[in-house]
């Protein structure tokens, strides 16, 4: 199930274009690259708080 990206209905996976606004969705192939990219930011997120958490080395 996924949410319209204007007005949030929900409609099944692969719809193109939503049944209640009419607004195109994304296709799977941004889909997936915003996903990666998601990933990738959470990682770096990740490390620069567990960074933050080691004590100074002096």
């Amino acid at each position: 199930m996924a949410f319209c990206i204007n007005c949030g209905q929900s409609h099944p996976d692969g719809t193109r274009f939503c049944r209640f606004c009419g607004n195109q969705q994304p296709g799977e192939a941004l889909l997936q690259r915003l996903r990666m990219e998601a990933q990738q930011i959470q990682n770096i997120r990740f490390q620069m708080q567990q960074q933050y958490q080691q004590p100074p080395r002096w």
